[in-house]
């Protein structure tokens, strides 16, 4: 989903909780990884992986010129020869410590036995380590608990998680700065976009 879609969505959305509940979300996010700087470490369940939210935070980062914003995906299945950036597995979390910025995605909420009950106590060791965790998904249960700041997306609700998610990244990589400022910030991306969206392809070689 690209900017101007984002845009649209909003449109749709307007007059809901969503719009204020994403960006006071994505305002939490951006503002612990800038504040903190001790980088972003994103993880999901073991059956729903969040590959996607890490690709548009990654294009935000770049977009917005906020590197911290680029996480590290934290993979359940990880192998030693997965790509490197697909290689970091829960051990990870084992490392985090204050500064950091622990980000879950969880449909379910997790705590049903095996290894979903494993990633609650790798939570739970995270924050006891100093880090800042945020939780996206379900909501309730243990993981809202230990979680500094929460958006809950029933299942079932008006918006599933894949378009919250697609919100909050793209809240995430606006410029925090209200009034005119950021508006204008906004309508400059949306422009730069529009002009690549329009532009004839470039001449053969």
């Amino acid at each position: 989903m690209d900017a101007v879609r984002v845009a649209l969505l909003r449109e749709v959305l307007a007059g809901t909780e969503w719009l204020a509940a994403t960006r006071r979300f994505a305002g939490a996010l951006r503002g612990s990884v800038v504040a903190h700087g001790g980088g972003l470490l994103l993880v999901g369940t073991p059956e729903h992986e969040p590959w996607h939210l890490a690709a548009h935070l990654v294009d935000e980062a770049a977009w917005s010129g906020t590197p911290e914003l680029a996480p590290t995906l934290v993979r359940h299945g990880a192998g030693p020869a997965d790509p490197a950036h697909l290689a970091v597995g829960l051990g990870r979390l084992a490392a985090a410590r204050r500064g950091e910025t622990l980000l879950v995605v969880a449909p379910e909420v997790p705590g049903g036995g095996g290894e979903p009950a494993e990633l609650l106590t790798r939570v739970h060791d995270v924050r006891r380590a100093g880090a800042t965790v945020l939780a996206l998904g379900a909501g309730g249960g243990e993981l809202a608990a230990m979680a500094h700041e929460t958006l809950a997306v029933p299942d079932g609700g008006e918006l599933d998680l894949d378009t919250v998610q697609h919100l909050v990244s793209a809240a995430a990589g606006e410029n925090p700065l209200p009034g005119p400022r950021g508006r204008g910030r906004w309508r400059d991306r949306l422009s730069r976009l529009a002009e690549a969206l329009t532009a004839p392809p470039p001449a053969r070689w």
